[in-house]
């Protein structure tokens, strides 16, 4: 088992404006799961650590993909990506790398760290619709994903 439609996206994002962007491209991309919002890197590494613990007794699900910014205050999403793969349960969800940063110094370093994807968002609507879209494709309907029942 894999990825369900009742699977929560967790965005991390501190932008309103880029938030709302990306969910109505996500919608207009056909994808209906719920989308969770995160507006600092504290925050998202709270309600992820909260998910994984309650995942095996109340059978709430962990989110199936992220969604990170990098640029976020406090805790930035370099330091989030990093925890989450340092986590031997929360390291198989994908990570997404949306942010504006083009700077091959974060590419690399995300990618080390162990981002699964790096997106430059686009810079108007239509252009997100497209790549949600072509995110969709890939993440939602080719790739077999781990059943996450809960840490062992």
């Amino acid at each position: 088992m894999g990825w369900t439609p009742q699977q929560p996206i967790l965005l991390v994002e501190d932008s309103p404006e880029d938030y709302e962007m990306t969910v109505r491209s996500l919608r207009a991309a056909g994808v209906a799961n719920p989308v969770v919002r995160c507006t600092d890197g504290d925050e998202a590494l709270d309600y992820l650590q909260t998910k994984k613990m309650n995942a095996k007794d109340s059978g709430t699900q962990v989110p199936g993909i992220i969604f990170l910014d990098l640029n976020l205050p406090g805790t930035d999403g370099r330091e989030v990506l990093t925890e989450i793969k340092r986590d031997e349960y929360l390291k198989v969800i994908p990570v997404i790398i949306l942010t504006t940063s083009t700077d091959d110094r974060d590419i690399r370093a995300c990618y080390a760290l162990g981002a699964n994807s790096y997106i430059q968002k686009p810079l108007d609507f239509k252009g997100f619709i497209k790549a949600m879209t072509r995110l969709k494709d890939y993440w939602f309907e080719v790739v077999v994903m781990p059943n996450m029942e809960g840490p062992t």
